[in-house]
């Protein structure tokens, strides 16, 4: 059941360009835009909400003027790192 649900959310569109652009660095929302390329902002805020509650990010709000957000990887976020890594070596490969 929790490699379905893991499966149910690296499915949806532009996800795991999402991890990949986070394991590079990437924690702001515009880092993640650049990062990723095409892809509406509206898609972008709503892979991050959906990794929040699935506990693969941290949400911080920074109090700076403008406002401003800082995503971070959780424990269980940086645990993808592997698959992560293993999508990358595979990229390579071809």
């Amino acid at each position: 059941e929790e490699v379905r649900a893991v499966a149910d959310l690296l499915e949806r569109r532009a996800t795991v360009s999402v991890l990949l652009a986070a394991h590079a660095g990437a924690m702001r929302f515009n880092e993640f835009l650049q990062a990723i390329g095409r892809l509406p902002p509206a898609t972008l805020a709503a892979r991050l909400a959906e990794l929040e509650r699935a506990g693969v990010f941290e949400r911080e709000v920074l109090a700076t003027r403008p406002p401003g957000v800082r995503y971070h990887l959780t424990i269980r976020g940086a645990r993808l790192g592997r698959l992560v890594s293993e999508l990358t070596q595979l990229a390579a490969s071809e």
